[in-house]
């Protein structure tokens, strides 16, 4: 049985749908939903071929014409390129505003796809599909969707929220376990910020869920949409109680950069600049050594990266001084006070920044 997770945004409030198999109940969610246009499918060269075909026999049957376009798979081709040529498949299929867009993939594909939905026709609505745990618990809630650019992540994009997200556990049985575990730091962080309960079972269960047992990511899974959402309902914009939500992101997003997109998957970088901040909270005698141990070992549990030694500190602080949450040249940090609550600070030196980044070259 399906649980919900409502996001909460007045008029355009949506749901989460969290469940088993639930991916084949689209045609009747259509039925729901009514769409009065052809709608759209974009997926990529990965979950393409497992899912596409399935879903197109899904709409087809549910009476509703479907357009498929598959984008290369990888953060690599998170790139305005990829926004016109969607566009141009969605125009040859004749899409129009009362079209639908699903996005059927990890964070990439839900990032450009919801971007191009908000671009296209000045904008029409997509449903979200994750396939990934940090789509799941992340990328896929709150309507942020973007590309990069050569010199930042995320830096072209806008605000468009999804008309609903479909969260099927079982299309997790596919990834392989660097996907899984990557995904868990972002769950891993929504403990940190807000919920010290997640975050113990993330550790007292690294194992079950290493090895992909559904049962064990299904609670932190609907408990991470339930602080994401909570949050976006207080804070869609980013003004804000939002920015809590980037804890680990401003150092992380810096590492990306650092690395060409090339050498670290999200969640990866996300851990790194998990435990740079949690270095930065030390420096600021806001936590102690032991919590900065234990947050470093529940990462480490899942195989995620805690030290780069080859990590390009100048480069990344340049990095992160052109992050979009800059304001006016000055960054937005997020660091822990205790295990479930963080808070922002924007009066980092430029030391202290390179101090924590240099810590994670031992």
């Amino acid at each position: 049985m399906a649980r919900t997770v409502l996001v909460s945004l007045g008029e355009r409030s949506y749901e989460i749908q969290i469940g088993r198999n639930i991916l084949y109940q689209l045609g009747e969610y259509l039925k729901k939903n009514p769409v009065t246009g052809t709608v759209g499918l974009v997926t990529d060269s990965t979950v393409g071929p497992l899912y596409a075909d399935d879903i197109h026999s899904l709409l087809t049957a549910a009476g509703v014409k479907c357009v498929i376009h598959s984008m290369p798979a990888g953060e690599a081709n998170k790139r305005l390129q990829r926004i016109e040529e969607i566009c141009g498949t969605l125009l040859e299929g004749g899409l129009d505003r009362g079209s639908l867009l699903l996005a059927l993939g990890g964070g990439v594909v839900g990032d450009v796809a919801g971007f191009a939905a908000a671009c296209f026709m000045r904008g029409i609505p997509f449903l979200q599909i994750p396939t990934t745990v940090v789509a799941q618990v992340d990328s896929s809630v709150g309507g942020k969707t973007a590309v990069n650019h050569p010199r930042g992540k995320n830096t072209i994009g806008m605000f468009h929220q999804p008309c609903g997200v479909l969260i099927d556990m079982d299309l997790l049985k596919t990834l392989p376990t660097r996907e899984i575990c990557a995904g868990c730091a972002e769950i891993i962080k929504h403990g940190v910020i807000a919920d010290s309960n997640l975050f113990a079972h993330m550790e007292q269960h690294a194992g079950l869920i290493r090895e992909g047992d559904l049962s064990a990511l299904e609670y932190p899974i609907a408990r991470s949409c339930e602080i994401k959402a909570a949050v976006v309902a207080k804070d869609e914009h980013e003004l804000g109680l939002r920015a809590i939500l980037n804890y680990g992101h401003t150092f992380g997003h810096a590492i990306e950069t650092a690395s060409h997109y090339a050498t670290f998957l999200h969640g990866e970088a996300v851990s790194l600049g998990m435990c740079a901040a949690a270095v930065l909270g030390a420096e600021l005698g806001l936590v102690d050594a032991d919590f900065v141990s234990r947050q470093r070992a529940c990462l480490t549990a899942y195989s995620l990266p805690v030290y780069w030694p080859d990590l390009p500190v100048e480069e990344a602080l340049a990095a992160m001084k052109k992050d979009k949450k800059a304001r006016a040249g000055t960054l937005k940090f997020i660091v822990p006070t205790s295990l479930g609550t963080v808070v922002q600070r924007t009066d980092i030196t430029d030391g202290q920044a390179l101090r924590a980044l240099a810590s994670l070259k031992q």
